[in-house]
């Protein structure tokens, strides 16, 4: 009886001390937050710069995810993890973070279904149409997979789903799962900025017009103020500007406007340079199907040399290319058109791991350069782009033909390997023009002229064409950036500058989430077939096992406890 009631006592005791230890860590959790995140590549941590960020969060952010529903499972996976980055983000953002799927294809009402496609279209989001087979049909479905993130009056839209050429589904939906950290934290920084930074477009020289910087403008003015600049030897001229964009000038730099430029850098200025270091166009092919590509004298070359880079006076050909239509003869009186590679085109896949290029679609350039690195301690150069392992290069000056097209390349020929075309700078640059007279003592002393910079970076590329979008001469249609008329491929020329102008702007270091990597681990088909039988008594008879034997043995020990 006294062994019952000292049984019955321990077990009380037990019981209220579990409690009391429950309650305990449920306190402690409350003022106190972890989480272990066991995976390899650490898929549930979040970076410190997108906490730092989420915890400075002034007032509640919403997001809308127009992806729910009945859908594929790779959908549904993206969805889940969606799902579980912002959850994530809300243990971050002391509730000011709210979020809801929302199905567009649940309204039964076509009219008002077609018009939130429209809506959301307008809005940026772009649509993907999906057939799935069924019994005895084709289901046809449309989904937006992309998200609207809204701030007070702010808002932003953001597409989600990251295409990229050649790639599997299954692959273009894990690089979309590895880039949703960037995306939404990228989003609700640029939606919540309390001002906005200034983008210039430099003008004077010849570069591209605003139709063709139509889409590129576009794009950067929800988040960004954009305006075109021109120096004129205004020593003052980019005053207030974050980032200056030189896109493809044609003419030579007065000594006054590169001097106002370099001490924007000395300042801290960023600046991503377009250039085209040789004068050759397509147009003026279609006109004359022979051209001679001559040297184009932009008066530049010493001062990028003095900041870490020279763009050589030569054209590189690249077996990797895009292609062109070409007339091939007639049909009656109907023209006839081919499409053949064009190894002046080179469409770049990017290999570096640098954040600015992860997980990006194949990059077309047109008549681009090569680009050495020139010594300079300190400056960290970065290639950003760079051409395939079968490349050559052509020395100024270069006959350039139509009829090359015929030509097949050779190894011998074609043995430049991953010639630079993209390469970003960062560091502490020297000045182009130290003790150089270039203004009057009193505009010179005015202007605080500084022989060496505070740390800051810029891009060079040497294809001015990368951030042009095509004009029709007939029509006047712009076509969007990185669209090719010929193949009707949409290459990845847009976001890639983008993220050269996030990288350049932001000093947050948000960027580097795109270097995170998730691996996908797919089960194999061949031998999940092969070895069906056995996994499916491995899994469906080994657990009812495992519990008979577990009964047995517990049984078997509480006869022999309790014989004696």
């Amino acid at each position: 009886m006294v062994m019952k009631r000292n049984l019955k006592q321990q077990s009380i005791i037990r019981l209220a001390l579990s409690v009391i230890i429950i309650l305990l860590l449920n306190i402690i959790s409350f003022f106190v937050f972890t989480r272990i995140d066991l995976t390899s590549e650490h898929r549930y941590t979040i970076t410190p710069a997108t906490k730092d960020m989420l915890r400075n969060l002034k007032d509640r952010v919403t997001v809308k995810i127009y992806l729910d529903g009945d859908m594929p499972a790779d959908f549904k996976r993206l969805h889940n993890s969606i799902h579980e980055m912002l959850d994530e983000f809300k243990v971050y953002t002391k509730d000011n973070l709210d979020y809801e799927f929302l199905d567009p294809n649940k309204i039964t009402s076509e009219k008002e279904r077609i018009e939130l496609y429209k809506q959301l279209a307008k809005k940026g989001l772009q649509p993907t149409n999906l057939k799935q087979k069924e019994k005895e049909s084709i289901k046809q479905q449309v989904l937006f997979p992309g998200a609207v993130v809204n701030y007070m009056d702010n808002e932003i839209p953001l597409q989600l789903l990251k295409s990229k050429l050649d790639a599997s589904p299954e692959e273009m939906i894990n690089n979309s799962i590895e880039s949703l950290e960037y995306e939404f934290a990228n989003a609700i920084r640029k939606v919540t900025a309390k001002s906005r930074q200034k983008i210039c477009f430099l003008q004077g020289q010849k570069e591209l017009n605003s139709q063709q910087l139509k889409y590129m403008t576009q794009a950067l003015k929800d988040v960004y103020d954009v305006s075109p600049v021109e120096i004129k030897q205004n020593i003052h001229a980019l005053e207030g500007c974050r980032l200056l964009i030189i896109a493809k000038p044609d003419t030579a730099f007065e000594t006054k406007d590169k001097f106002v430029i370099d001490q924007f850098i000395m300042r801290g200025g960023r600046v991503l340079w377009l250039i085209d270091p040789m004068q050759i166009s397509m147009d003026s092919l279609e006109r004359t199907p022979t051209n001679v590509a001559v040297a184009n004298n932009l008066n530049l070359e010493d001062q990028l040399f003095r900041y870490g880079v020279r763009i050589n006076n030569d054209l590189v050909e690249d077996v990797k290319a895009a292609s062109i239509m070409i007339q091939t003869g007639y049909t009656g009186d109907r023209p006839n058109y081919e499409l053949f590679p064009w190894y002046f085109f080179p469409t770049i896949e990017p290999s570096s791991a640098h954040p600015i290029v992860s997980n990006l679609n194949l990059i077309r350039c047109e008549f681009v350069s090569s680009i050495d690195l020139v010594e300079s301690p300190s400056i960290t150069k970065t290639v950003l782009l760079a051409t395939s392992k079968h490349s050559k290069i052509l020395m100024s000056p270069v006959r350039v033909s139509l009829n090359m097209i015929q030509e097949k390349p050779s190894d011998n020929e074609f043995n430049r390997e991953h010639v630079p075309v993209a390469v970003l700078l960062e560091g502490v640059f020297t000045s182009a023009f130290p003790h150089r007279i270039t203004y009057t003592p009193e505009q010179l002393k005015e202007a605080d002229v500084k022989d060496s910079s505070v740390k800051t970076k810029m891009i060079v590329i040497s294809d001015g064409d990368m951030m042009a979008s095509y004009v029709s001469k007939s029509t006047g249609t712009v076509f969007p950036l990185g669209f090719d008329r010929s193949t009707r491929i949409t290459y990845g020329n847009k976001n890639f500058l983008l993220n050269c102008i996030d990288y350049l702007c932001d000093d947050s270091n948000l960027l580097t989430i795109r270097a995170k990597e998730l691996k996908i681990r797919m089960l194999d088909q061949a031998k999940l077939d092969a070895d069906k039988l056995k996994w499916q008594i491995v899994n469906v008879v080994l657990p009812i096992l495992l519990v008979l034997l577990y009964g047995a043995a517990r049984s078997i020990l509480r006869k022999r406890k309790y014989e004696n």
